[in-house]
C-alpha cells in the first residue's frame, strides 16, 4: 500500500495549497479501501471527482481572497474563472465554516482572519467587523433601525460594518471606510468614555495637534471630562446637541439622524463602539434608549464574547 502524503504544518502556505492542488488532482482513491453497500466503483469514481473538484474551486477562492482580501462576487468571478452560481456556492459553503466572511455594507467577501496567515493592516479591526456583522444583522431584523460598528483609525473613527443596507428606512449616513469624528459622535465619545486612561491621553494629544473645528473640544479638558463622566453614569452616549452629522473633514450636514452607542468592552480595553441610528423627529432620545438599549448592549456583549472565544470554535460549522 503507498503510504499516504501529508503536508508538514511548517510548510509556507503557499506550498500547502500547491500541495493540496496536487493531491486534488492526483485523483486517487486508497487501494483497499471498502465501497458502501450498493455503490459501483464508477459511482465511487464519479462521486470523488465532483468532491476533488469542490475542493479545487475553493482553493481557488482562497487564494483569490489571499492576493485581494476584499472583494465582490465579480472580482472572484475574474480571479478564478468560475461560473458565478457555482462561486456562490463555493462562498456559502466557506462561510459556513468561517473561512470566508460577507460584509453587510456593501456585500463584498473577506477571507477570514482566522484563517489567513500573511499580516494585513488593520487585521485587528478586521476580526472585529468580523464578529460584528451577523450580530449587527440580527439586531437590525429585530428593531427595524440599523446599526455601525466604528473603530479608531487615528486621528478620527472609521465604519468598519453596517445594517444602513439591511433597513426598510432611508437611512444614509456613511459607507464602510467613512471617516467619523471622535468628539461630538456618540460612538467617539463611547468609546473615550471607557477606553484606558493611556490610549484616552494619546488620542486627545493627537487631536489637539488637529486644525479640525469638530476636534476643538480637545483644548476644553475639564468640560470634556465632564462629558464623558456624563456618558459612563448613563450607560450610553449621544451626539453633542450642536452636532448634527456630516464626515470627518467634510462640511458639517444634517443627516436628521439620532443616535445611541456603546462600547465595545470587556473590561480592559475597548475594541469599538456600535450604535443604533435612527430618525429624529420619530422619537426622543431617552425614549429611543428606555426601548432599545438593552439589545444594544446585548449585542455589544455577544461581539466581545465573540471575539475573546478561541479560534477552534470560531471554526465549528
Amino acid at each position: 500500500m503507498r503510504a499516504e502524503r501529508t503536508v508538514s504544518p511548517r510548510q509556507p502556505p503557499r506550498q500547502q495549497k500547491a500541495h493540496a492542488f496536487r493531491l486534488a488532482e492526483s485523483n486517487i482513491l486508497p487501494a483497499g479501501l471498502p465501497l458502501p453497500d450498493g455503490e459501483t466503483a464508477c459511482g465511487a469514481t464519479m462521486a470523488r471527482q465532483e468532491t476533488v473538484r469542490g475542493l479545487e474551486r475553493g482553493l481557488r477562492v482562497l487564494e483569490a481572497l489571499e492576493a485581494q482580501p476584499i472583494a465582490s462576487l465579480h472580482d472572484l468571478y475574474l480571479a478564478t474563472r468560475i461560473s458565478k452560481p457555482s462561486l456562490l456556492r463555493v462562498l456559502q459553503t466557506l462561510e459556513k465554516f468561517h473561512l470566508v466572511s460577507r460584509r453587510l455594507g456593501d456585500g463584498r467577501y473577506r477571507a477570514g482572519t482566522s484563517l489567513t496567515r500573511r499580516p494585513r493592516r488593520n487585521a485587528r479591526h478586521e476580526r472585529v467587523a468580523e464578529a460584528a456583522a451577523p450580530v449587527l444583522d440580527r439586531l437590525c431584523q429585530k428593531i427595524t433601525w440599523p446599526s455601525d460598528l466604528i473603530v479608531p483609525a487615528g486621528g478620527h473613527m472609521v465604519i468598519a460594518e453596517t445594517s444602513q443596507t439591511q433597513t426598510p428606512f432611508l437611512i444614509k449616513a456613511g459607507n464602510i471606510g467613512t471617516p467619523v469624528n471622535w468628539l461630538l459622535s456618540g460612538v467617539g465619545r463611547a468609546y473615550l468614555a471607557y477606553c484606558p486612561d493611556k490610549e484616552r491621553v494619546a488620542i486627545l494629544g493627537r487631536l489637539r495637534r488637529s486644525g479640525q473645528p469638530v476636534d476643538r473640544l480637545a483644548h476644553e479638558p475639564a468640560r470634556l471630562g465632564r462629558i464623558l463622566a456624563e456618558t459612563r453614569q448613563r450607560g450610553y452616549a449621544i451626539r453633542d446637541p450642536g452636532f448634527a452629522g456630516g464626515f470627518y473633514g467634510r462640511p458639517p450636514q444634517d443627516d436628521g439622524l439620532a443616535a445611541v452607542a456603546v462600547p465595545l468592552s470587556d473590561g480592559n480595553r475597548v475594541y469599538g463602539a456600535i450604535n443604533i441610528l435612527w430618525v429624529k423627529t420619530a422619537q426622543p432620545v431617552e425614549d429611543f434608549a428606555r426601548r432599545h438599549l438593552p439589545d444594544l448592549q446585548s449585542a455589544a456583549r455577544e461581539i466581545v464574547d465573540s471575539l475573546k472565544a478561541p479560534k477552534n470554535r470560531r471554526w465549528q460549522a
